[in-house]
């Protein structure tokens, strides 16, 4: 639990999802094919991110802790995602799905989760413009740094698609100084 705990909130020594980068001539974005893998996520309905955010954290963090039909402990990772796909209107509510991304141990075969609300989920390979930016993001600076993401796609007139877009976050919240965030617009296939 210390060492899992240590991960969460330091954030150091933790597994990232593979991906490959692509040469791109643009300074403002990367752009990242990841390779297949699990994740195990659980999606909620609501207006503010941040809250979805939390809430599947702690589910998250429940499962890694050994919720789980094995009774597994599993090893944090990074980043944790949320994938967004924003509602109709501005009093409308979005889904949220927010992943952990599955140890390699693990990526063959996961602990199934015994929260109905939990899941694993195979993501296919992707694509991925990537911006990264640091601080302590909150939805306000995510939001800001997607449409600094949108408008240098289109500047640049590359293929992409603007909804479902993703959150990712790297660092504990007690991590206070060099800390990294990402947004990501998948390439349009």
């Amino acid at each position: 639990m210390f060492k899992a705990l240590g991960q969460a909130l330091l954030g150091v020594g933790l597994q990232n999802p593979k991906f490959v980068p692509v040469e791109t001539s643009a300074t403002d974005y990367e752009i990242r094919i990841y390779v297949e893998s699990k994740w195990v996520s659980t999606s909620l309905r609501g207006m503010a991110m941040d809250e979805a955010m939390n809430t599947g954290f702690r589910r998250l963090f429940n499962y890694i802790q050994g919720n789980n039909q094995n009774k597994t402990k599993v090893e944090m990772t990074a980043p944790v995602t949320c994938r967004v796909e924003p509602g109709a209107g501005p009093a409308c509510e979005s889904n949220f799905t927010v992943s952990f991304y599955v140890p390699e141990q693990f990526q063959a075969e996961p602990p199934a989760p015994t929260e109905p609300s939990v899941f694993i989920e195979t993501r296919k390979e992707f694509t991925a413009y990537v911006r990264t930016f640091g601080g302590f993001a909150n939805e306000e600076m995510k939001k800001k740094e997607l449409v600094n993401l949108l408008e240098s796609l289109r500047r640049d007139a590359v293929p992409f698609v603007e909804q479902p877009y993703y959150t990712a976050g790297y660092d504990s919240p007690f991590k206070l100084t060099n800390r990294r965030n990402e947004v990501w617009i998948l390439k349009q296939e």
